[in-house]
This record gives C-alpha cells, sequence and structure tokens, in this order.
C-alpha cells in the first residue's frame, strides 16, 4: 500500500508567479504565489495547506 494514496495528483495548480503583483487568496486575501492575471481560484501557501488538511482522507 502507498503512503500518499490520499493525495490528488492530477489537480492543476496556478503557476507560480516570477514577481508581484500576485494575486490575493479567495479565503483570507493575503498574497500568494500566483500570477495576478490568473483567472481562477488561488490560495496563500497557508490556505492551501489548511483546505488539504480539511480534504485529506475525509472520507
Amino acid at each position: 500500500m502507498s503512503d500518499d494514496y490520499c493525495t490528488i495528483r492530477d489537480a492543476v495548480k496556478p503557476p507560480k508567479a516570477d514577481g508581484p503583483p500576485y494575486a490575493d487568496c479567495v479565503l483570507c486575501r493575503e498574497p500568494t504565489e500566483y500570477p495576478e492575471s490568473y483567472k481562477g481560484i488561488t490560495l496563500c501557501p497557508v490556505c492551501e495547506w489548511q483546505e488539504a488538511q480539511r480534504t485529506a482522507c475525509s472520507g
């Protein structure tokens, strides 16, 4: 059995930005690592980690 059976391997993440301006986190409004021009949901590293904790193996 693999240790990473709960991870989502096919999830598409936005490309990391080379520099400012950064997109705001959709949950806490803090700057993310993603470019402001990205269209879609962006989370800061803290919210991304917390969201992963909430959804990991919850089923």
